[in-house]
């Protein structure tokens, strides 16, 4: 299983695109960009409406405070520590962002 992810943490959908044709009352061709390797051409069945996320799950895009010509952001506070290889690395809840914000730095 080496370089395989579980398979429940895939994404079901991928997307959104947009429909270019609708071949027929059941098949449709999709606007896909060059980096995602399916067939252009599926079924209805396979694809699914788009529905906007709700305030609360958007993912924050917030912007770093320029310091001496470098992007920074602000910790609020460190909320655990591990050794990975002999090397500490810390979870970082950043200031401004959610739970799922937090990242593991070195």
């Amino acid at each position: 299983m080496v370089g395989r992810c579980s398979e429940k943490l895939v994404e079901r959908f991928v997307g959104p695109y947009k429909i270019k044709v609708i071949i027929s009352s059941n098949i449709v061709e999709l606007e896909l960009p060059a980096t995602v390797k399916i067939h252009l051409v599926v079924n209805v069945s396979r694809i699914k409406q788009y529905v906007d996320q709700v305030d609360s799950q958007r993912k924050e895009t917030r912007q770093p405070v320029v310091i001496e010509e470098e992007e920074e952001w602000e910790v609020e506070k460190i909320l655990n520590k591990r050794k990975v290889r002999g090397k500490d690395k810390f979870l970082v809840q950043w200031k401004g962002f959610t739970a799922e914000g937090d990242t593991w730095e070195s």
